[in-house]
Parts: C-alpha cells; structure tokens; sequence
C-alpha cells in the first residue's frame, strides 16, 4: 500500500494561525510607516509654503495682506505664482472682489469659479482624510489644510480688523522687520483639520468625532463689532463671554473650557458662508484659512468661532501633534503636551517672551 504525505487539519490551522499572528504584528509597523511618509509630505508642504512666503515677501518688502474680512483672496491664493502655479494664478485678478455674499451665503466671483474648484496637493496633508473638494450652495471648491497666523488670539489680538500680534491681519503690510521675537520663534502657518458634512446641532456637551471636523459656533453673546471702530476687540455681553471682558467692554483671554459646552451650532464643510475650515483655498475668511495659537495642537476644546473670527488651534491627524511653519522657514511637530504659554507666545511674532525649549 503506498503512503501519502499530506498535512492534517491540525497542522494547517497552526499555520494559519501563525500566518494570522505575523499579520497582526507587521500591520502597525506598516501603518506607521505610511503615516511617517505622510507626516514627512505634510512637513514638505509647509516648508514649501514658507519659502514662497520667503520669495513674496523679497519681491514686495511684505508678506501676503489677509485683505477684506468675506470678499476678498486668501493669502494662500496670493502665493500661488510662488509654488510652481502660474497657470493657475493667471486666471485670477486680485484687483477684483474674489467673492460676494453675506454671513448666510457666500458665492464665488464667476470668473473665478472654475479656478476655485481645482485641488491642489501642496494645500492638502495626505493624513487628513477629508475630501480634496467641497462643495457648498452649488459652488465646488479646492480644500485646503495649512493655516496662515493672525497671532496668538490673547487680549484682543483675536480681533484682526486692527493689527495683530501676527503677521497677517486685515489689509496688513508687515514684513521680516516686523517680526522682533525672532524668525525661528514664530509661527506664519499651521497645519488645521478639514471640515466636512452639513451644518449641525448637537445637545449640549456632546460633540462630533475628535479630532473635530467640525468648528463650534460660539458667537452668542458676542457682539460682532466694536462699537467705537477705532478700538480693537469684540465687547462680550453673555454665553459665558461676558465674564472675561476688559476695561473697554471686550472680551479678552477667555477661559472657553469655562462655558463651550453649553453652545450647541456645529459647522461643516458644506457651509454656505464658507464657515467650515479648509473649505476652499482662494477665500480670506479667518474661519477658513487662517488660525491663531489660542488652544495648544489637538485640543479638547474644538475650534470656537465668533462671527468673523475665533480661537483657534493647530489640528492634524498626526500621532502627538501638528506641524507649523516658523518665520524662518523651518517646519516643526509642536506636541499636544506644549505649555500654553509657549505655544501662544510661539504665535506672538512681537511680545518679547523668553522662551525655554519646545
């Protein structure tokens, strides 16, 4: 009778099982082997937008305005002859309102439309996994997920109608010169997470899914000017607000992890009035695509929007913590763990602060 060799059930289901376990074990090494790469293309990003930060600023003496509060270009768009996008820069003319529209709605200049729609991966970190479009009332929009700086948000500094302690304020012309804390200790751009969905309401104290892809209407309570134009902050009269107010009326240094959970408005990456974050590339409103170092990265109190402005952190889908461009050039993973302190004063280019290791 002749024999024949063959495995027995009991020894496949062990090398099954082995297979199953080396599996197990190779599966998080290759994923934080693609997270590394990724995390390595969002810092290659952010350092090319600092150059081209670089290079405007050695052609006009300045970096990029804000601009206008809701109608004008984001100074993200301002870069693009800068970052290899001349084609695309050409359909624009900045000379030209890039939108128009109030805080219910906001509509894209037609002749700009097609040009607002393109995505464009230097704008987009590969870990964030929103969409490279939105789209909102009708208009598609390319995304965007690097930040410019209006300063660290203290005292009134939020309010970026008058000059801030950042660099990029309404109609600012602040330059290399304007940055006394030293280039290597200032913060121009920050990384942020994309908004996606519809607007929402949620009871109060519960939130969407962290890291919060989405940002919490907190403007009631807060009036949405100064009275006297010629006075900087946003006079604070309840939601919490009121108590954390200056001698002139408006709210300063706000203790927000006080009172956010009782605001219960959740905006999306479909909003009409372009109020989600990263929704779209070309438009200059803070709630889009601009930030301040208010909040430390990735932090528990979501990004709290105030009328046209608000207090904000920078937010990744990177383990530990989110990267930002410094005056100089250089990109950094700034920790979740950074003290407070230091990260705001990280966001001040001009408040003199002695600063330890970070």
């Amino acid at each position: 009778m002749k024999l024949r060799h063959a495995f027995t059930l009991v020894e496949l289901l062990v090398v099954i099982a082995i297979i199953g376990v080396l599996i197990a074990l190779l599966l998080p090494a290759v994923q934080q082997a693609r997270e590394a790469a990724r995390r390595m293309s969002c810092t290659n990003n952010l350092k090319q937008l600092g150059l081209a930060l670089h290079n405007y600023e050695s052609t006009f003496k300045v970096f990029p305005m804000a601009g206008t509060v809701d109608t004008d270009f984001s100074v993200q768009a301002r870069l693009l002859p800068y970052v290899e996008q001349g084609n695309l820069n050409d359909q624009l003319d900045y000379s030209l309102a890039a939108f128009s529209g109030g805080w219910s709605g906001k509509s894209p200049n037609a002749a700009f439309a097609t040009a607002f729609e393109t995505p464009l991966s230097l704008f987009l970190c590969p870990s964030d996994p929103a969409p490279s479009q939105t789209t909102s009332s009708g208009n598609t929009y390319g995304c965007l997920n690097y930040m410019v700086s209006f300063g660290s948000g203290t005292g009134v500094n939020y309010d970026f109608k008058h000059k801030t302690d950042g660099i990029f304020y309404q109609y600012s012309k602040a330059g290399f010169r304007d940055m006394t804390d030293g280039t290597s200790n200032s913060v121009v751009m920050s990384e942020t997470v994309r908004s996606v969905g519809a607007d929402m309401t949620l009871p109060a104290g519960e939130t969407p899914p962290y890291p919060y892809q989405f940002t919490l209407n907190g403007s009631s309570g807060v009036g949405s000017s100064n009275p006297d134009p010629t006075k900087q902050g946003m006079p604070g009269n309840g939601g919490g607000w009121s108590s954390y107010t200056n001698g002139d009326g408006a709210i300063s240094n706000p203790d927000i992890s006080t009172f956010w959970t009782g605001f219960t408005s959740w905006r999306g990456g479909e909003s009409a009035a372009i109020r989600g974050r990263g929704m779209s590339w070309a438009f200059t409103g803070a709630i889009n695509s601009m930030t301040n170092g208010y909040h430390t990265p990735n932090s528990r109190i979501p990004d709290v929007v105030t009328h046209w402005t608000g207090y904000f952190a920078p937010r990744s889908y990177h383990p530990g913590g989110a990267n930002v461009t410094f005056g100089d050039g250089s990109v950094r993973l700034l920790p979740d763990t950074i003290d407070l302190s230091t990260h705001r004063a990280l966001h001040s280019v001009n408040g003199g602060e002695v600063l330890g290791e970070f």
